[in-house]
């Protein structure tokens, strides 16, 4: 399986670059393992900051309102009570929450297999010889507008500090590592463009283990 192949500079280059079928010609018989890894992504990522005060931790209403019998309204112990305006709530958030959702590891394998699968499918795949950038902005936006417009995401073999400083302010571009790659950011990517050296670590990471 052959995809689009790019040098340092940005321009086509004549051979195109070749992806193992094992990791980028998976057969997606319906989403639903998809979609499982993309909301398990978002939901890990939620933080639960959302606190309601109860009915014992709003201020005021210590005093009864009126008595008991009598004056032919309801009987009410609190101007604070659910049901009153300014009062507790009942069932609202309490701060701890679990949103989190998990997903063994063949099946973060399998997913991120298929995203990409699917991406490659859609030509949305490309390989680059090499991200070498100066740390500037500039150089890497001016590299980035040579290919497809789009949300780009940047594939890497290890963290370099020069390509983090030069990729970070743009917009349209996310940088990840092999290491790190997900399916929550090839799906949400127009074009994956993947350094030459970080293909083998992807292959490695993704093939199933003997």
């Amino acid at each position: 399986m052959a995809v689009a192949t790019y040098t340092k500079s940005g321009a086509k280059a004549s051979t195109p670059a070749k992806l193992d079928k094992a990791v980028f010609a998976v057969g997606v018989k319906d989403h639903q393992l998809l979609k499982d890894a993309y909301l398990s992504y978002l939901a890990n990522g939620r933080t639960n900051n959302a606190v309601s005060k109860r009915r014992g931790q709003v201020r005021g209403g210590g005093r009864k309102p009126w008595r008991q019998k009598g004056t032919g309204n309801a009987r009410v112990g609190s101007i604070r009570a659910p049901l009153w305006r300014g009062g507790g709530v009942i069932f609202g958030p309490t701060g701890n929450e679990n949103y989190s959702r998990r997903l063994n590891s063949p099946a973060k394998r399998q997913a991120l297999c298929q995203a990409l699968s699917l991406a490659a499918k859609e030509d949305k795949v490309a390989v680059i010889e090499s991200l070498a950038f100066d740390g500037k902005t500039k150089s890497a936006d001016k590299l980035l507008r040579k290919l497809e417009p789009g949300r780009k995401l940047l594939i890497t073999a290890a963290k370099d500090e020069k390509v983090v400083r030069s990729v970070r302010n743009l917009a349209d571009a996310k940088l990840t590592t092999a290491a790190y790659l997900n399916t929550y950011d090839v799906l949400s990517s127009d074009l994956v463009i993947i350094e030459k050296a970080a293909l083998e670590h992807i292959n490695r990471r993704l093939k199933e283990p003997s």
